[in-house]
């Protein structure tokens, strides 16, 4: 059973052409070229499968297993900040990120820190 890291680690160091027909549904090029694109030596490889996105994961797949070079390669996901201000004014206002954040861009501290107050519920912090 392979699951989709499997993939990108096969690609990165172990090189043992896991992709079968059995679990080429599993395959996401979206995702496995986005985890090489976190890396000077990887990136221009999934570059060029981001170019070619029509072509067939059989083919994606086998290029990258061949043309990138064998090392162990582990990055964090980037993943996107979360305001704390933002998270009160969507708490308050009701409204989604995109909103809240054009809003969070026109109130001052003062305004977001009287939010908080009619927000707090009491209790132990």
């Amino acid at each position: 059973m392979s699951n989709l890291f499997d993939f990108v680690n096969d690609i990165n160091y172990k090189k043992e052409n896991i992709l079968t027909e059995d679990n080429e549904s599993k395959y996401v090029p979206y995702v496995v070229n986005k985890s090489l694109s976190y890396f000077i030596d990887t990136i221009f490889q999934a570059n060029e499968m981001n170019v070619r996105h029509s072509v067939d994961k059989r083919l994606q797949f086998d290029f990258l297993l061949n043309s990138v070079r064998s090392k162990k390669r582990f990055s964090k996901w980037v993943k996107p900040e979360k305001l704390e201000s933002v998270e009160v004014i969507k708490e308050y206002y009701g409204y989604s990120d995109d909103k809240a954040k054009d809003v969070a861009s026109i109130l001052s501290h003062h305004d977001i820190n009287k939010i908080k107050d009619k927000l707090d519920k009491g209790g132990a912090k």
